[in-house]
């Protein structure tokens, strides 16, 4: 599945309609934002995540996204199981979003 462009409203609406969403909040003059954005597209596109929808919003545009980070920084990554969140963090590297990733994927589809 693509990586999906959203907004907060966006956000709202996304988490309910995939059993499973990882949100990565980015913002302009990241680097590391600009260092794990390929892997977060990769991720996207394999075949062990097409159950999972993979949302990016920036977070310059996009109060309840920067109220959520709180005082953290970009990429917040933040995981949704049938709308509920479940973990969140400014992660860093590509071994830290594939641990997040792969604590989503124990997420069923059973309470739908």
């Amino acid at each position: 599945m693509k990586v999906i462009d959203t907004n907060d409203e966006g956000l709202r609406t996304l988490i309910h309609d995939y059993p499973r969403v990882l949100a990565k909040f980015t913002a302009e003059n990241c680097p590391v934002c600009d260092l794990l954005a390929p892997p977060f597209v990769r991720f996207s596109l394999e075949d062990e995540y097409q159950n999972t929808a993979f949302l990016r919003l920036d977070v310059n545009e996009n109060p309840v996204a920067r109220k959520l980070m709180d005082s953290r920084i970009a990429p917040f990554f933040v995981a949704y199981c049938r709308g509920r969140l479940t973990e969140c963090d400014t992660l860093y590297t590509e071994d830290q979003v594939k641990a997040m990733l792969q604590n989503l994927q124990t997420c069923t589809d059973t309470a739908q």
